[in-house]
């Protein structure tokens, strides 16, 4: 199996699906954005400050009422230009961005997205099964974004460093369940038990994990997180 590998914490200049942007500092690191007349959407907390010429407003989603009844945002905020903008989320971590390409789709763990351009398409799944013993409640969602219509960029934010690794057909890796961040949809997960029992009157416990099998890509995060129970 591949080793996870550490992507770049900075980025300057780059441009993709017709943005421009930079990714800047190294405790809570800020995306600033170079914006035409390309629109972008995000999650609205997350604006840290823009050129007063940049317009800002909501975006609907599809499937509003599926969305309203499982407690998720409606409405999403867009941005559009000309003019830069700058998100940040309120903890310590990395930030990345992703370029797909038309046809290409990933899934993305709750509350890691950033900000995304136009032409990429969002939808959530809610996780049952499992899911409700790893994390004490009635599940918890994973974001879909797809490009369908052009070529765009989707920046994520991980908790501590951010890691890639890229598995081969039928390769496999184990990740603490609070660890990954997003992984392609050729990526299959499943929830990994093991019983331990430590011989003491005869005592036993309970480790998980998902476990990934390629080929694709996972993101993994240094400081893993749980979603809140329900």
């Amino acid at each position: 199996m591949p080793v996870p590998v550490q992507l770049p914490t900075a980025a300057r200049d780059e441009t993709f699906g017709g943005v421009t942007y930079h990714i800047e500092g190294e405790l809570v690191p800020v995306l600033h954005l170079e914006l035409a007349a390309l629109p972008v959407y995000f999650e609205h907390h997350i604006l840290l400050w823009k050129d007063p010429g940049v317009e800002v407003s909501l975006k609907p989603l599809k499937g509003a009422f599926k969305r309203m009844l499982s407690g998720m945002p409606v409405f999403m905020t867009q941005a559009k230009g000309p003019g830069r903008i700058a998100f940040s989320r309120d903890g310590p971590g990395h930030v990345f961005a992703l370029h797909l390409k038309v046809g290409e789709a990933v899934d993305v763990r709750e509350h890691q997205f950033l900000a995304a351009t136009d032409g990429v398409d969002y939808t959530f799944t809610r996780i049952k099964g499992a899911a409700n013993v790893l994390f004490g409640g009635t599940g918890f969602f994973i974001d879909t974004f797809t490009c369908l219509r052009q070529d765009g960029a989707l920046w994520l934010h991980g908790y501590g460093n951010v890691f890639v690794v890229t598995l081969g057909q039928g390769e496999q890796i184990d990740i603490e369940p609070g660890g990954w961040i997003y992984k392609d949809r050729t990526v299959q997960m499943q929830t990994i038990f093991q019983k331990i029992s430590t011989g003491v009157f005869a005592s036993a416990g309970q480790l998980f994990w998902n476990r990934f099998t390629g080929p694709g890509r996972i993101a993994l995060q240094s400081m893993y997180w749980h979603m809140p129970t329900e």
